[in-house]
């Protein structure tokens, strides 16, 4: 059984070599920018912890505060050694339950390999499992299209008019100007 903890920056520290390896660079958020996100409260590093051994599992970046009540689950992981048990599933669940009184859960799927079409539909299954449903949101991070999930909790599966304005919010709490401009191309949904 797992159990979930705030973790701070030393842990930050720990685990982004984890987050280099787990995500592509491109997409993958500055140290510093995180760091300074943790600081303001903006974002949350999430540590998941097995009860009996006390060794951490896994790991989630969620972006907390927003104008419009939801969170981005910008990063989870597995840790390699753990990966094969189950531990994806239920990490899932303490994100779900930690956050059950928001809006909603925003999650972003890239795949930067364009021939492993099987990891995205994969992803895709796995968030499907938890009620996330696609959103038509048009845009890019890193230079490739990235597909834009919700569950809603309390909010609207209907986000499409201003999902392309929730992202934004979020980048912009984390990101410079000249830094968002060149890691993410965000464009309002084509009617």
């Amino acid at each position: 059984m797992l159990t979930v903890k705030k973790g701070g920056h030393r842990d930050l520290e720990r685990y982004y070599p984890m987050m280099e390896i787990d995500f592509d660079r491109r997409e993958l958020l500055p140290k510093l920018s995180i760091h300074r996100a943790i600081s303001r409260g903006e974002q949350e590093l999430l540590l998941f912890v097995e009860e009996e051994s006390q060794l951490t599992v896994a790991y989630a970046l969620v972006c907390v505060k927003s104008l419009y009540g939801y969170v981005l689950l910008k990063y989870m992981g597995v840790l390699p050694w753990y990966r094969g048990h189950n531990l994806g599933v239920e990490t899932m669940r303490l994100i779900n339950r930690r956050y059950a009184e928001r809006q909603g859960i925003l999650a972003e799927l890239t795949v930067f390999d364009e021939e492993d079409d099987t990891t995205l539909k994969k992803l895709r299954r796995f968030f499907a499992r938890f009620g996330y449903v696609q959103v038509d949101c048009a845009y890019r991070l890193g230079g490739v299209p990235a597909e834009l999930l919700v569950k809603p909790i309390k909010g609207s599966v209907e986000i499409e008019p201003v999902a392309h304005r929730m992202i934004e919010d979020f980048y912009s709490r984390c990101l410079t100007p000249a830094a968002q401009a060149r890691m993410v191309d965000i464009r309002p949904a084509a009617k």
